[in-house]
């Protein structure tokens, strides 16, 4: 999963009858928690919008003798309307949420006191703006978030652990009106600031806002000054991408504007941003009976603006099965695909709104109805149809309250449909703002810098007991025990080293992208292909998230023992497992235990109350997340704001996800584990899961933001791949790690042709394979980079470039779906085969024999020699190559 930025929704809303006094709020508090229940979203889940209907009538406007009849009865009707009495009337509270589009403004400009500067962020969009910010120091390298002094931060900011700000933004005094809040930074010249980033929160509904997935960054100085002061100020704010060239370029105009004395101008930059509004509406039915025709007279009012359809039908019992009514039907009035009505409400002539007036037979029990908008936003009662009385004795509230049944039941796999384009819109904007927060680095300025010798050797059956150490001797420098070197032709054993290390043979396959879910099969479109990906040489997939989730994808589970998706049905997922098992290939489940979706809300509102068959109460939330109310201990990790994050220091809950692993284990038949969002828990629970469930492998999706420089990458990532190495390290190396970090490298090396990246101060590879490879699973692309997210695509044409680098390097590779059934398929096969073929393990030796601006090239286990790049390249020594695979600006030998 990743974070996203921001969201759109398509809109479905619950309403109650103001009769009961309780109106439902689950739209807005669905909002509020990122938590959506399907009951929140009634339409899209119970029925989607094809009605069984039967019967209608006629509507015009509010004043009822402006309405214009089509015929002398209708006439009649008209003028006898007021003169019935009532017996039915009753006023429905609408919920609708409405996308704005706004913008958010970054100004930079002259202070009060001219000698400084002063920086201005705002939004123009109502709501509850908080900036989460925090800054770069200069000549420190490892961190982009820092805390700023404290006579930097406004009044009211509050500290968010030790490397952000959060500042609520403030009604501007210039603004007329509610919408433009904004909040101001006075910028010290003698702090040796660098650069301000942030990222903007609607605390009303807990969305995150930056710049294309990135955090927005200001860069503030060139330093010219040899006092370390604040020198001239860029008149950019950096996007999320800055090449080199510009940034060169405007580094050159500030030193010029130095020397000339002239005084730099600030800047102002706007960037969209939308965000889903409530509005508060209302439908009000009211019912008479006609003396002279006996036929009851039903007048709908409503004050939605825009196009307002209804979709209608009459029932003849309690079954509330809709019949179509016989002709004639009301103007604008066509059959919706032979289950219901649709007539378009016509515009007041008096006031804003619309309304409808119909005419309904005698003998009939009720009158049903639902709401579309003309924007596509379904409005139903608290999940249900809207359940209109057409006599005395009929009971509103009972009826108002009893689901779907009889013929109705057919629309439910349309309905289904509703709810995951909806879910989906949320789910992808909600995607992009969550993997942009920023991690908790500043750790690292308090670590002493102690070295420690690299291990002559070390055997396979002593890498757990390697791995407690790690926490003890934990430095700056690399803390861990750097792996042996088999001098051997032999190939590792493949004997279990520690629950969830593997083999060290292991090459994965990323078995959906983001969109997979939508075909409703998905597990037995793998199974399909479990052969073929057998044949290409794959001996482990990563299947996706098993259980019942909020969102269609699976990663906001709710009930963690229903493994119904929307990828299949339990019996689907464990054929295709069998499947897999039987073409010899090991499956990994995708276990998000970070954190998990309510069922109910508590006494305030909030959903943090765990149903299904783990039943929770808010003891199992984390204490230290506004959002969710909850009453355990404060986090061990990052919040994941989407969702109530579960307190793993519990014992309940740690028993409860044992036994659920567990059971998974043994009722699916999983070997292993890929694990979500790890950074949100210490470590060592996930040593305490992986020990209970005994994986043959597991993996921990540690996402953490790389370190940049006014926008460029930085050489030196050592910071980073230490804090994915504190993770293994925490997990007492029973679990691997995705290696962002060499993903990141690969990004600029291959961008900016700046090869040379691709060796770190040591001559070793520069990421986490680096430093500890049996523990580095290496990856180009995923569901969340790439595919139809796209948040952080590797460069495009340059992906086998990046096979060739992982495929033929140590570590253990993951190749994703979309690549693999695509045209690189023959090229990633040829890949795997020469691994395979010259048997390169998570351990293999690598000697970098080239590393320089337009070319890379390696040794591996001295069978294989590779180079990728556009720069020439031919391997050299006693031994005789032969070329095994190549293709654009990438070549692969092997020894013969």
């Amino acid at each position: 999963m990743f974070f996203s930025s921001g969201f759109r929704i398509m809109s479905t809303v619950s309403m109650e009858p103001l009769l009961h006094h309780s109106v439902r709020e689950s739209v807005r508090y669905a909002l509020k928690s990122r938590i959506f229940k399907p009951s929140s979203w009634s339409c899209s889940t119970n029925h989607k919008l094809v009605f069984h209907a039967r019967s209608f009538c006629n509507f015009r406007s509010s004043n009822v003798h402006a309405l214009r009849a089509s015929t002398t009865t209708d006439t009649d009707l008209v003028e006898t309307l007021e003169s019935t009495d009532i017996f039915f009337k009753e006023t429905f509270p609408l919920k609708r949420m409405e996308t704005v589009e706004g913008k958010i403004f970054i100004r930079l400009d002259h202070g009060q006191n001219n000698g400084n500067w002063q920086l201005t962020v705002g939004c123009n969009l109502p709501g509850k703006w908080i900036l989460h910010w925090g800054i770069s120091r200069v000549k420190y390298v490892g961190s982009e978030w820092d805390q700023p002094p404290e006579e930097m931060r406004p009044r009211g900011s509050i500290p968010i652990k030790d490397y952000a700000i959060e500042t609520p933004l403030k009604k501007s005094s210039s603004s007329e009106g509610d919408a433009l809040h904004e909040v101001k930074i006075d910028l010290i010249p003698t702090s040796a600031i660098a650069a301000i980033n942030f990222v903007l929160k609607d605390e009303e509904t807990g969305a995150w806002y930056q710049h294309r997935g990135r955090d927005f960054k200001v860069p503030l100085a060139d330093y010219l000054l040899d006092d370390g002061a604040l020198g001239p100020l860029s008149n950019l704010l950096i996007k999320a991408e800055v090449s080199p060239a510009n940034d060169s370029e405007s580094s050159n105009e500030s030193r010029e504007a130095k020397k000339k004395g002239r005084s730099l101008e600030g800047f102002y930059e706007e960037q969209p941003i939308a965000k889903q509004v409530a509005f508060d509406n209302s439908v009000t039915v009211s019912v008479r009976k006609c003396p002279e025709t006996a036929k009851n007279l039903l007048y709908v009012e409503t004050d939605l603006p825009g196009d307002v359809f209804i979709h209608w039908g009459v029932c003849r019992d309690d079954t509330k099965t809709w019949e179509i009514p016989d002709a004639p039907h009301p103007p604008e009035t066509i059959s919706f695909r032979d289950k219901a009505l649709q007539t378009r409400l016509q515009p007041k002539e008096i006031g804003d709104g619309c309304c409808g007036l119909f005419t309904i037979e005698e003998g009939l029990q009720g009158f049903l109805f639902v709401l579309k908008l003309n924007k596509g936003t379904w409005l139903n009662c608290m999940g249900n149809d809207f359940y209109i009385p057409l006599s005395r004795s009929s009971s509103l509230l009972a009826k108002s309250r009893q689901g779907l049944s009889g013929s109705a039941q057919i629309l439910e796999k349309n309905a289904e449909e509703k709810e995951e384009a909806s879910l989906s819109a949320y789910t992808s904007g909600i995607i992009n703002n969550i993997r942009s927060l920023v991690s908790d680095i500043s750790s690292e300025k308090t670590r002493k810098n102690k070295s420690k010798e690299a291990q002559e050797s070390i055997l396979q059956e002593i890498e757990k007991l390697a791995a407690e150490a790690y926490s003890i001797f934990r430095s700056s420098i690399p803390t861990f025990l750097e792996e042996p070197i088999v001098d051997t032709e032999e190939p590792i054993a493949p004997a279990k080293i520690s629950s969830g290390t593997g083999t060290g043979f292991e090459i994965l396959c990323q078995g959906f992208n983001w969109e997979s879910h939508k075909s409703g099969r998905w597990y037995m479109e793998l199974k399909e292909r479990a052969s073929e990906l057998s044949s290409l040489g794959f001996t482990v997939i990563w299947l996706p998230p098993p259980t019942e989730s909020i969102s269609p994808e699976g990663y906001m589970p709710r009930d963690l023992y229903n493994l119904n998706s929307r990828y299949g049905n339990v019996d689907q997922l464990k054929e295709v497992v069998k499947t897999f098992h039987e073409v010899g290939i090991k499956t990994l489940g995708d276990a998000v235990l970070n954190h998990r979706c309510a069922h109910y809300q508590n006494q305030n509102g909030v959903w943090n109350i765990f149903g299904g068959h783990i039943k929770w109460d808010d003891r199992a939330v984390v204490a230290d997340d506004p959002h969710f109310q909850g009453k355990g201990n404060k986090s061990s990790g990052d919040n994941f704001h989407a969702a109530p994050n579960i307190d793993h220091s519990q014992d309940f809950v740690r028993k409860d996800l044992r036994e659920w692993l567990c059971w998974l284990r043994k009722e699916i038949g999983y070997d292993g584990w890929r694990l979500d969002f790890v950074r949100g828990f210490w470590g060592g629970y996930v040593k305490d899961y992986l020990e209970a469930s005994a994986p043959l492998f597991a993996v921990g999706e540690y996402w953490d933001s790389l370190s940049y420089t006014y926008g460029e990458m930085d050489h030196n990532q050592d910071g980073h791949r230490q804090r994915i190495i504190d993770w293994i390290n925490a997990t007492n190396g029973t679990a691997a790690a995705f290696d962002v970090t060499t993903k990141g490298i690969l990004h600029s090396a291959l961008e900016r042709c700046e090869y040379w990246r691709l060796s770190d101060q040591k001559g070793k590879p520069p990421g986490v394979v680096g430093w500890w490879p049996s523990r580095a699973v290496t990856f180009i692309e995923n569901h969340d980079t790439g595919s139809t997210q796209g948040h952080w695509r590797f460069p495009g044409g340059k992906e086998m470039q990046g096979y060739t680098y992982i495929l033929t390097h140590p570590g253990t590779p993951t190749v994703f779906y979309d690549h693999i059934f695509s045209h690189y398929r023959s090229e990633i096969a040829a890949l795997i085969s020469v691994r395979n073929r010259n048997e390169i393990h998570c351990r293999s030796t690598v000697k970098i024999t080239k590393a320089e601006r337009d070319v890379y090239a390696a040794i591996v286990g001295e069978k294989v020699a590779m180079k990728i790049g556009p720069g020439h390249y031919e391997p050299s020594g006693p031994q005789r190559w032969s070329l095994a695979a190549e293709g654009k600006d990438y070549k692969v030998w092997e020894t013969s």
